[in-house]
């Protein structure tokens, strides 16, 4: 389709602004050339915007099973909370006195938080989940730092993590230490153990994993990691199965993130905002950025904390992302969020094993909330790797799993349905998948040769990554001058 500037015609405009209603005022420096503006009709406007809306799939259009991403459907009741007059016509500068409203919200998911981690104590500053993990780190940093114990440099990741977490340790100054997987997928005990020493600030772990395995030696990882001196930060952008069931500071974790926009159903993707809100035991909650809301009698105030680390993000974070996450909390309460974490594993279970027929689970056994699949064999028996399943897979209306990670599985897919998925999309989803693995055997080049049905075919990933196209050419276009 066309951008905006190229439906653009000299002379062509729509009134679409209101008379201004106040004194008009020449400012002393004005703009020497007028704004290159598109030149076009109401019309075009509306038909431009809803041939982009067809152009984009999102959970509104139909199965989004983005492995370790939790793109499920946002309830609509979150949105219009956080569009009251009293969330968005505030300033963050107000005097507490004057926005205890928005005070009570931040207190309220706070104690919410605290009773599903575990923890003590939680900050809504970071603005993702990768933020959260870095202030997590700066947690563990100044706790050593307070007790005079310098020599903690290294930050031990397992294989199995997340992405972001070795690149969090390292931004807050760590050295990190990789450790591999044992058979299972899960940490290998005898390689923690050998790891761990006087030099061990801490170990972030991925719970359940990017497998989609809750390590059953979890217990025993974070006594490994306590008794070295270190502190155990996890990594909660896989809270979703466990929601209300287990409690990371039950399990011996230290601090922990968790992310608004994935597990507690805030908008995800195109950019944000996010909330990767970061929690601590009490013995950490003296670092934690900015200021604590306190209550007495009724009435919420702030007090900066004593040795706060400093703030992460301006004020309180992306306040109304923290509005929609607790309407999704007060909505669904106590046993409305174990059922959720329920539906997800079910769920997960439920096209697992359907696919089994056909496909190669990485590991064996029940799963979490995702899954798996290795395309190893399909790649090396019909030359049809995982990216051409899912190039594939758009042809049937539904988004690509995630591609190639984790890591440590060869030609990975990996598939999370969400718990807001039905039993007939899992199905439609289900019967896609097993289409194409039947073309992979019958006609292998259509599969390589995918998708047939988009707008566009496969881009050149290589020369848009490395030379991407990021402004509008004005001057060879005939748009705007």
């Amino acid at each position: 389709m066309k951008l905006i500037f190229e439906e653009s015609v000299q002379g062509r405009s729509c009134s679409i602004l209101p008379e201004c209603d106040v004194p008009a005022v020449t400012p002393e420096k004005t703009r020497k050339l007028p704004l290159r503006l598109p030149e076009v009709s109401e019309n075009d406007i509306s038909r431009h915007f809803t041939e982009l809306a067809k152009n984009t799939h999102g959970v509104n259009n139909g199965p989004y099973p983005l492995g370790s991403c939790t793109m499920k459907y946002n309830p609509k009741v979150n949105d219009a909370m956080a569009s009251l007059e009293g969330f968005t016509a505030v300033h963050p500068l107000q005097e507490p006195d004057t926005v205890q409203g928005c005070l009570a919200v931040l207190k309220t998911a706070e104690k919410t938080l605290c009773e599903i981690t575990g923890m003590d104590a939680v900050t809504f500053e970071p603005a993702a989940g990768a933020h959260g993990e870095f202030t997590g780190l700066l947690l563990i940093k100044a706790y050593h730092e307070s007790r005079g114990d310098t020599k903690r440099t290294k930050i031990i990741v397992p294989d199995s993590a997340h992405g972001t977490n070795p690149a969090s340790a390292a931004m807050a100054g760590f050295e990190v230490v990789n450790l591999p997987s044992a058979a299972d997928g899960c940490v290998d005990l005898a390689k923690l153990q050998e790891a761990v020493g006087d030099d061990t600030a801490g170990l972030m772990l991925t719970n359940p994993n990017t497998v989609g395995l809750f390590d059953k030696n979890i217990g025993t990882i974070t006594e490994i990691v306590h008794n070295a001196g270190g502190l155990c930060y996890y990594d909660g952008a896989n809270f979703n199965p466990v929601l209300g069931i287990v409690r990371p500071g039950d399990m011996g974790f230290d601090t922990v993130h968790v992310n608004l926009h994935k597990s507690f159903s805030t908008p995800h993707g195109g950019g944000g905002p996010g909330s990767g809100p970061a929690g601590c035991k009490s013995f950490l909650k003296q670092f934690l950025p900015g200021s604590e809301i306190v209550e007495s009698d009724g009435k919420y105030d702030t007090k900066p904390y004593p040795q706060s680390i400093g703030r992460v993000r301006s004020f309180a974070g992306n306040f109304l992302v923290v509005v929609r996450a607790l309407t999704y909390m007060l909505v669904l309460g106590s046993d409305g969020i174990v059922q959720a974490a329920q539906n997800a594993v079910l769920n997960a279970n439920y096209m697992r094993v359907k696919l089994s027929a056909k496909y190669h689970p990485a590991f064996g056994g029940t799963c979490m909330h995702e899954f798996v699949l290795s395309l190893e064999h399909e790649k090396e028996t019909y030359g049809v790797s995982a990216l051409d399943t899912a190039k594939c897979l758009m042809d049937y209306g539904i988004h690509p799993p995630t591609m190639y990670f984790p890591l440590i599985v060869h030609e990975a897919l990996m598939v999370e349905p969400t718990e807001t998925e039905s039993k007939e999309s899992l199905d439609a989803l289900i019967a896609a998948l097993l289409a194409i693995r039947e073309k992979i055997e019958t006609d292998p080049e259509y599969v390589r040769s995918a998708p047939h049905k988009t707008e566009l075919k496969r881009l050149d990933e290589v020369q848009a990554a490395r030379h991407p196209v990021l402004h509008y050419d004005f001057a060879s276009s005939g748009g705007p001058k």
